[in-house]
């Protein structure tokens, strides 16, 4: 299996069941596909994003029996909302990967999905509307930036107490970390929105051009190493998060860093100097 090629056709052997499922559930409105596969973009590592409009009052019961509305689709091996109350995920034992969606019929017009493709639709309630890509939010953003600007060095305290103590397990976590606010400081740069998961789809939202300076910084976890690597996400972070913080109206911790920098550079190379 490789990247190139096509949507599975299990892909749209489950979309045929989805369908047959949600006919005969008088609770579901109308299903349609967001995602990849909706845009026809879909390649063999897709999963299913599937969108269903419930009728207002037949949605708490819905939302309580998601896992007994994904058995109806297939057989699920994992099933789980991470504390979503709209969403389910689920990995059914063909290997198919779904994300679900559920959404009052009262709110259909506060859903941004972006494209779709309509599965179901016997009252037409779906005609004719468009869903808009969802936009960054420019107040979290700056939230979000602000929280990076001030948590990279708390982290970096902490980072200098591991290496300084050689606990080197919590000292590559604390760099890993530190990675994590670089590229979230890069996405923000590009107009982006930050992620929980700093990495997820990284390479298809962003210009990873910037951050071909942190790969000195997967290291082997060898004191030495990390001690460099932490240097390293240092200056790469010194040298861009001032702009970052000037272009959206916030004022860079200078006094922080000194400080917090200054004990990462009292450690040596060796334990013995620090």
């Amino acid at each position: 299996m490789s990247r190139s090629d096509p949507q599975p056709r299990k892909h749209e052997e489950m979309i045929t069941r989805v369908v047959e499922v949600c006919s005969a559930d008088d609770r579901i409105a109308a299903v349609f596909l967001g995602g990849s596969v909706a845009r026809g973009e879909a390649d063999a590592y897709s999963d299913i994003d599937l969108c269903f409009i419930v009728a207002d009052d037949s949605y708490p019961d819905v939302i309580s029996g998601r896992e007994a509305f994904v058995r109806q689709i297939g057989d699920p091996l994992f099933v789980e909302d991470f504390g979503n109350e709209h969403m389910a995920f689920a990995i059914l034992a063909d290997g198919t990967d779904l994300e679900l969606h559920f959404f009052r019929a009262g709110d259909l017009r506060s859903i941004t999905s972006g494209p779709h493709r309509v599965l179901l639709d016997e009252d037409g309630i779906l005609t004719g509307i468009e869903f808009p890509v969802p936009e960054v939010d420019p107040a979290t953003q700056v939230g979000s930036l602000r929280q990076i600007l001030f948590w990279f060095w708390h982290d970096l305290a902490h980072f200098t107490a591991a290496v300084g103590r050689d606990q080197l397990w919590w000292a590559a976590g604390q760099l890993e970390q530190l990675r994590h606010y670089c590229v979230n400081l890069v996405r923000i740069d590009q107009g982006g929105a930050p992620e929980g998961e700093p990495y997820w789809k990284l390479d298809a939202e962003i210009s990873t051009e910037p951050l071909d300076a942190l790969r000195s910084t997967f290291c082997p976890m060898e004191r030495g190493d990390l001690l460099r690597a932490g240097r390293d996400v240092v200056a790469f972070f010194r040298e861009r998060a001032p702009g970052v913080a000037r272009s959206h109206g916030l004022r860079y911790p200078r006094e922080l860093d000194r400080l917090v920098s200054g004990h990462l550079d009292d450690l040596g190379a060796d334990p013995s100097q620090s």
